[in-house]
């Protein structure tokens, strides 16, 4: 089912990675494939719970892609998939922003 999406684009943008573990888990994995545990350590201090609801919204949102393989124990990879990778830039100029940011204004 897919929802209602908002008339203006800059939110519908700010909806797909408003919360702050989205953009994290999308940062995380523009550098490649990563199980959900290389997830959670990168990001840090994520709840499991919260970690698997934001990556379940962003499959939903067709940013990310689940694969699990039937294996025992039960492996489980995270990608992005190409429309999730059309976010790049957007990461990119937060993190160089956040740098200049930084640069300008440490104590």
């Amino acid at each position: 089912m897919e929802r209602e999406l908002p008339a203006c684009p800059v939110e519908t943008t700010l909806l797909m990675i408003s919360d702050k573990w989205k953009v994290l888990i999308l940062r995380d994995l523009l550098n490649g494939t990563m199980r959900f545990s290389e997830l959670r350590r990168s990001i840090g201090n994520v709840s499991q719970k919260v970690l698997t609801a934001n990556l379940r919204q962003m499959e939903r949102d067709g940013l990310v892609h689940r694969e699990a393989y039937p294996e025992v124990p039960p492996r489980v990879e995270y990608s992005l998939t190409e429309t999730g990778r059309t976010l790049q830039p957007i990461i990119e100029a937060m993190k160089d922003w956040g740098t200049q940011y930084k640069a300008e204004h440490a104590a």
